[in-house]
């Protein structure tokens, strides 16, 4: 389950000292994914789930909170328990998740086992498919995680990697009012907005960097319709 771990983080937990696990696995296959490596299969580097919590148990005071990543963790069928130990060392949990599994995502929440979550919007619904590559998506599910996290007490980012050529001005216009339709009367709170980066272990080749004049017309396109847009990383 385990398929790697950066021993510390500033970064992807907001306000903490983390680490990040990384859960092996995903139901996509966002064809600009840097994390291939973490798609299918057990990973060679993978780590045994004791040996992770002799870890977390030797960082205590060191470290302040742990993010759940992947690949999609909610696949995990033990992440409840995995969740649980890491709860009972005093670490604060964050959930990164692609936001497919809502029954999955409300469950934790509800069992205090989440305390921030990191949901990817992938694009506007006309290209949300192409952009995970795969040939169909039900948007329920997905409409149905923004839904919950809109609307709970939760703490929660929304982010965006916005890459060419699947986002276009009129993909991120279409994302922007489908987002702020799901919840009647509440817009989404804050919306991060990552540009892709290539690196050598990107699923497929051919995707490229928008520039910093795309990044900031679509930050504006966004605007009306989320809370607060925001460009992460330069």
């Amino acid at each position: 389950m385990i398929a790697g771990l950066q021993k510390m983080t500033l970064l992807d937990f907001p306000g903490k000292v983390a680490c990040t696990l990384f859960l092996q696995g995903c139901n996509w296959r966002c064809p600009f994914c840097h994390n291939s490596g973490l798609l299918s299969g057990p990973a060679e580097d993978g780590m045994e789930t004791d040996a992770f919590l002799r870890f977390l148990k030797s960082r205590k005071g060191l470290l302040d909170g742990v993010c759940v990543s992947g690949g999609e963790p909610t696949l995990q069928k033990d992440l409840p328990s995995l969740l649980e130990s890491i709860r009972e060392m005093g670490y604060a949990i964050k959930l990164d998740t692609n936001g497919s599994r809502p029954e999955v995502l409300s469950q934790l929440a509800e069992q205090h086992l989440v305390d921030y979550v990191a949901m990817d919007i992938k694009n506007g619904p006309s290209m949300y498919a192409q952009t995970c590559g795969i040939p169909y998506m039900d948007m329920g599910p997905i409409e149905e995680s923004i839904q919950y996290l809109v609307s709970s007490s939760l703490p929660h980012e929304f982010r965006t990697t916005l890459v060419h050529p699947l986002h276009s001005d009129n993909s991120v216009l279409e994302m922007g009012k489908w987002l702020a339709s799901l919840v009647p009367g509440k817009k989404p709170e804050k919306l991060f907005l990552q540009r892709f980066q290539d690196r050598d272990t990107v699923l497929f080749a051919g995707f490229a960097a928008p520039t910093e004049d795309d990044i900031l017309r679509w930050k504006a396109m966004l605007a009306p319709y989320v809370q607060d847009v925001v460009i992460r990383g330069k």
